[in-house]
């Protein structure tokens, strides 16, 4: 799969025919660059899921040719598998201070922070990895210090964007350098592959300065305890946040690791200037609840959150309830709409008033809309345009969109090798991609023998049985049956396919009943029928076998 000299190419592994997940692979002239490592999330589609990430196994093979790591921002579908996957790459990785604050932490929870090799790239900064000359431009974003990667090799240059919009007052860090990407253009650009989170969204994304207008005037009209949830990474609405309550005599509460997190990496990067230590959880129970603001996690409805828990009244230290506030500062990831209408549904009925993006000024996407994406295709006039970071409807909108403005579309999906010079760029080749699953602390395969295991128990249940035999294989005592999710613990049934099960396993052949293994194999395989015919499904089944 590895070429010459010469050659440009382009893989995706993540991000590309689904929404995070990002990792995506550069090829020249034998060398590969790679360009984020990020999450996803199971939803309701994957129940047994909570953190996936994209197998890097085909880049693993060849982290000898592997020049480096780029992390382009600090959302988690771009850096949040960076701690999981680095031992597979073994490479030195690239970041902006900020994002690299982030980072630090994560590695530091896996003891990797003394051997990754971590490199600060200043915003707009440049960085050599031969064949490949990087670039760093500025754009806004929804988180700080976001950049989109200029790549210039021999075989031509390509800008690679990253999450980005046209934001003209982002309020932290400044607005996306509309000049640099023009100035970009009368270089020539060969291609850009870029963001379709939101292609299908006609006109303009909105501007964080209008969110902060609008949180500061309805903050100050509520009364009782208000809470805010928003995306913890979002710097610049945590800011709006605390500036709001400020103006309506309330104290900023945060409950929430990962609020925690983020706000110590974005004041060691000299961000929240201005803004007051937040309090802790347990000094919240001090405030009057008309003078007191929570900012907490949990805007996409996660089980495990601070929101959910709160929601759930089996938070340890904060409650709402009759005459609260809780403001969704945030979008909607698709896939999440069941979990957060379950958080919203328990928060209603705990008499809690709800304020969300369908009613108020209270959130903007990170990510452009169509009229920003005419905009950068008509600064940057790339011969051919790259979707990803969309599911398929949406790289779709983004190529038609693309076409029209004059640029070369070419689709694919994770897994394609896309040349792009020397000749017309086509896909020209695959490479093997697949899922890990993060379980506890160890990365198991999405589509190996323990998730599909842990799906048939979630839909089927499990059953294990025991029986006791002796030498010659005859049945000792009755066998006895655990199945938890199938059978309440007083169900006769049992009884009844547990007899079933014992009169197949005494009329198995004298022969196989003396070998442990057979016996087993043979037993398993009675129980699956058993349980088959009795309950229509078909349950994980064990058999544990005791020769006496």
């Amino acid at each position: 799969m590895d070429a010459a000299t010469g050659d440009l190419a382009f893989l995706p592994l993540g991000g590309t025919g689904e929404i995070g997940m990002n990792l995506n692979l550069y090829r020249c002239g034998g060398r590969w660059l790679a360009v984020d490592c990020g999450i996803g999330f199971g939803g309701a589609e994957l129940p047994e899921v909570d953190v996936m990430m994209p197998d890097p196994a085909f880049i693993a093979e060849r982290r000898d040719r592997l020049v480096g790591l780029v992390i382009t921002h600090a959302h988690e579908d771009h850096l949040g598998a960076v701690a999981w996957l680095w031992r597979s790459l073994r490479c030195p990785v690239y970041a902006s201070p900020f994002a690299a604050a982030v980072l630090r932490r994560k590695l530091a929870e896996v003891q990797l922070l003394s051997e990754v090799p971590l490199h600060v790239v200043p915003p707009g900064g440049s960085i050599d990895l031969p064949p490949f000359r990087l670039r760093l431009l500025r754009v806004a974003h929804s988180t700080p210090e976001a950049q989109s990667l200029v790549i210039r090799t021999p075989a031509g240059t390509v800008l690679h964007t990253g999450d980005w919009k046209l934001d003209p007052d982002p309020l932290v860090g400044p607005p996306t350098d509309e000049a640099e990407f023009a100035a970009l253009a009368e270089e020539g650009v060969l291609a850009m592959v870029c963001d379709s989170t939101n292609a299908m969204v006609e006109g303009h994304s909105g501007s964080e300065g209008d969110v902060r207008r609008a949180l500061t005037a309805l903050i100050r009209g509520l009364h009782g305890r208000v809470a805010v949830t928003c995306f913890a990474s979002n710097v610049a609405r945590v800011e709006s946040v605390a500036l709001a309550a400020r103006a309506a005599g309330r104290a900023v509460a945060v409950v929430g690791r990962s609020l925690r997190n983020l706000e110590a990496a974005a004041r060691d990067c000299g961000y929240l200037r201005g803004i007051p230590p937040f309090l802790g959880e347990d000094e919240a129970a001090d405030i009057p609840d008309d003078n007191l603001l929570i900012l907490v996690t949990g805007s996409q409805g996660e089980p495990r959150s601070a929101l959910a828990r709160i929601a759930a009244d089996s938070h340890p230290r904060i409650e709402l309830g009759e005459g609260d506030t809780v403001v969704f500062s945030s979008r909607v990831i698709p896939g999440n709409e069941r979990a957060i209408g379950t958080v919203q549904d328990a928060l209603v009925r705990r008499g809690v008033r709800l304020m969300t993006d369908a009613d108020h000024m209270i959130h903007v996407s990170g990510h452009p809309a169509r009229d920003e994406l005419r905009r950068l295709y008509r600064l940057v006039r790339p011969r051919y345009a790259v979707p990803v970071h969309g599911e398929w409807r949406h790289l779709s909108a983004h190529a038609a969109l693309a076409q029209d403005a004059g640029a070369i579309p070419v689709l694919l999906e994770d897994g394609d090798i896309l040349s792009l010079a020397p000749g017309v760029p086509e896909v020209v080749d695959s490479a093997p991609v697949g899922r890990l699953v993060l379980d506890g602390t160890r990365l198991v395969p999405l589509q190996g023998g323990v998730m599909g295991a842990r799906r048939r128990m979630l839909f089927n249940g499990v059953a294990i049985a025991s029986l006791a035999v002796d030498e010659a294989g005859r049945l000792r005592g009755t066998p006895r049956l655990s199945a938890p999710g199938l059978f309440e613990p007083d169900d006769p049934e049992q009884a009844r396919i547990m007899a079933e099960f014992a009169e197949v396993v005494a009329d198995l052949p004298a022969s196989l009943r003396r070998d442990d293994a057979a016996l087993q194999d043979a037993a398993r395989t009675a129980l699956r029928r058993a349980l088959g015919r009795r309950l229509q499904k078909r349950p994980l089944v064990e058999v544990h076998l005791l020769r006496i």
